[in-house]
């Protein structure tokens, strides 16, 4: 016969957080101190599963998680202000990445397939910031980023002149996103937020477009010595395939799209097959999935994200952990 303990303990390892918290406060265990420790893992748990980007590495009114944990969750924080230190998801998307791997494998686990479209959709738009990060050498830090897209022969953020010949292939709001970005990290509070929610994929998704896309190349990139142009170019290129690619596109069928379908996970290994074939008619897509590892629910996911890191990226162990200090509390 199960025991509470036992339900609780199977919870955690399903990283049912919420569910498992809801209980923890209504009295499942006695009242001997660990309902509070468990109840802000399970909090903490819950904000990093959902990808709570601006709130990660915050303490939680459920209790005090671990400091280790919460520094390994700041790791992926977007900044919430112009000055905040340390810079987290601006300073490198590669931990973000990790995790996003981790929860994309958790949502596979637990059949959540409108989280994982979700998840992989996040992935795709930052993707170009993640090939442009070595070249940067930051994820597209507003603070940071004019030395590198900015002066004599840049088009980056510059307004289109009526009337005059259009040279740059950047949509209006990716124009618009490139000129806030320039200028944003003077803005206070509220005007850097609005820009991180709104404007900051665009900007991630122009500087695709001046690497793998533009007919008129500017100093953005003639600016780059030949081979680091030419590895940007493949890695930003490999980017956009994968944002048009039939996983990504799922994203349509699901209540986050469009639409009020949710793919099967059937359907989502489907559509991740399409995207492996049509990836690896690309040079870059073909190398890193060749020797891809089958053991991930996407297979060679991790692999493709690699490649356009020009890095090593595994799934982060962080929500595993969780879970860990949750079922040793519970025992």
């Amino acid at each position: 016969m199960e025991t509470a303990q036992d339900v609780l303990t199977a919870l955690a390892r399903r990283y049912a957080f919420g569910d498992l918290e809801a209980l923890i406060t209504q009295g499942t265990l006695a009242a001997d101190g660990r309902s509070a420790a468990i109840a802000a893992l399970c909090a903490f748990g819950q904000r990093v599963l959902d990808l709570d980007a601006e709130d990660f590495g915050m303490p939680e009114a459920a209790g005090e998680v671990p400091r280790d944990l919460l520094d390994r969750a700041r790791a992926s924080r977007m900044p919430q202000t112009a000055r905040e230190r340390p810079r987290g998801a601006l300073a490198s998307l590669r931990p973000a990445y990790a995790l996003l791997l981790e929860v994309i494998a958790i949502r596979w686990y637990r059949r959540d397939m409108a989280a994982l479209v979700a998840a992989v959709h996040i992935a795709s738009e930052y993707l170009p910031m993640l090939a442009w990060e070595p070249v940067l050498g930051h994820a597209g830090d507003p603070a940071l980023i004019g030395a590198a897209v900015s002066g004599e022969g840049s088009r980056f953020g510059v307004p289109v002149e009526p009337g005059s010949a259009r040279m740059c292939d950047h949509t209006r709001p990716e124009r618009s996103a490139c000129e806030r970005t320039l200028r944003v990290a003077r803005e206070p509070g509220p005007g850097w937020r609005a820009y991180l929610d709104r404007q900051h994929s665009q900007v991630a998704s122009a500087l695709g477009d001046c690497a793998a896309r533009c007919r008129t190349p500017c100093t953005v990139v003639t600016r780059l010595d030949d081979p680091v142009r030419a590895a940007l170019t493949d890695r930003c290129r490999l980017a956009a395939d994968f944002t048009g690619s039939a996983l990504v596109k799922l994203r349509h069928a699901a209540p986050v799209g469009h639409g009020f379908g949710v793919p099967s996970p059937e359907e989502v290994q489907t559509a991740w097959t399409r995207a492996r074939k049509s990836l690896s008619h690309h040079p870059l897509g073909r190398k890193a999935l060749a020797g891809a590892d089958d053991s991930y629910p996407l297979p060679g996911l991790p692999a493709l994200f690699s490649a356009i890191a020009d890095a090593e990226l595994r799934p982060d162990t962080l929500l595993h952990d969780v879970t860990v200090r949750i079922t040793s509390t519970l025992a």
